[in-house]
């Protein structure tokens, strides 16, 4: 016989009877722990395929004044991320010599991602803690929503500092 249908129904007790809810400090650490990362607006992200060249790049990012451009798969995936630091590490002393190489040769690769349904505190641990500035932003299926950078994340906190 079952060891569940063993049991008498009347002493069943609800294990969830007793719980109380987490009680937060601040509305700005409940924010971090019940709020998403799809509730911090993100910025449209910036593709380029990994095939296009370091010249496509650095043209599309002085041209665009952006900061990052997201490599994109031809099945949508984020494979990599090219941003000004690439540019000053990879790419500044030896342009000449790389200018027509695929930009998949001086990407930053498999980039840290957070997801919309993440915590909020995801994408503050991914700027704050590993140092990202940034961030692509995922839904839960793999697609691409766009990029966090600091800014939009201290608003995102400002909003819930305590007055």
């Amino acid at each position: 016989m079952n060891d569940f249908l063993a049991h008498d129904p009347d002493k069943f007790e609800d294990p969830l009877a007793n719980f109380d809810p987490k009680e937060y400090e601040s509305s700005l650490q409940e924010a971090l722990v019940e709020r998403t990362v799809g509730q911090i607006p993100p910025q449209p992200a910036q593709r380029i395929s990994p095939t296009d060249t370091v010249r496509d790049a650095v043209q599309k990012m002085a041209q665009g004044n952006l900061a990052s451009l997201l490599v994109v798969d031809q099945q949508g995936c984020v494979i990599g991320i090219f941003t000004e630091r690439d540019v000053l590490d990879n790419v500044a002393e030896q342009y000449e010599r790389v200018a027509d190489h695929a930009i998949s040769e001086v990407m930053t690769a498999d980039p840290a991602v957070v997801y919309d349904s993440d915590p909020s505190a995801a994408a503050i641990a991914s700027i704050a803690v590993a140092g990202h500035r940034h961030v692509p932003v995922l839904g839960v299926g793999g697609s691409l929503i766009g990029t966090l950078e600091p800014r939009h994340v201290f608003a995102f906190m400002e909003k819930y500092f305590d007055k």
